[in-house]
């Protein structure tokens, strides 16, 4: 079976083949009776080298839920990519924000906060009998 266009594209833009997708019909599950006991029109759909899997049953139809399951494998292999290079930028951010320098007040502000703790240990004796 062909799949639609627009999710095609969808996949050509994520790098991702429809062959590195096991898909398979199954029996559905849950409320129904014996209609939806008999007919398999559960689309289960299998990324192998994510491992990312969905399984769909919202219509009654085949080719419906069909194509809603490779909507929603398209949408969670789209979030994936998406957050690896979140990830990648926040990493970058990080970085940038540890080595940058530090400015004129700040530095002030912290060499005003190590004299002020050396005063405080300064002021510090040694346990005695000074009573």
């Amino acid at each position: 079976m062909t799949l639609p266009i627009q999710i095609d594209e969808r996949l050509a833009a994520l790098g991702t083949r429809a062959d590195d997708v096991d898909e398979r019909f199954v029996r559905g599950t849950g409320p129904g009776g014996q209609k939806i006991n008999k007919t398999s029109s559960t689309v289960w759909l299998r990324h192998r080298p994510t491992g990312i899997e969905v399984r769909c049953q919202r219509e009654r139809s085949q080719a419906a839920n069909r194509e809603l399951a490779w909507q929603e494998l398209c949408g969670k292999l789209e979030a994936r990519t998406r957050a690896a290079a979140d990830a990648a930028v926040q990493a970058r951010e990080a970085e940038r924000r540890r080595t940058r320098q530090k400015s004129r007040g700040q530095k002030v502000r912290m060499i005003e906060a190590k004299k002020h703790r050396a005063k405080h240990k300064a002021r510090r004796g040694p346990v005695g009998d000074e009573w």
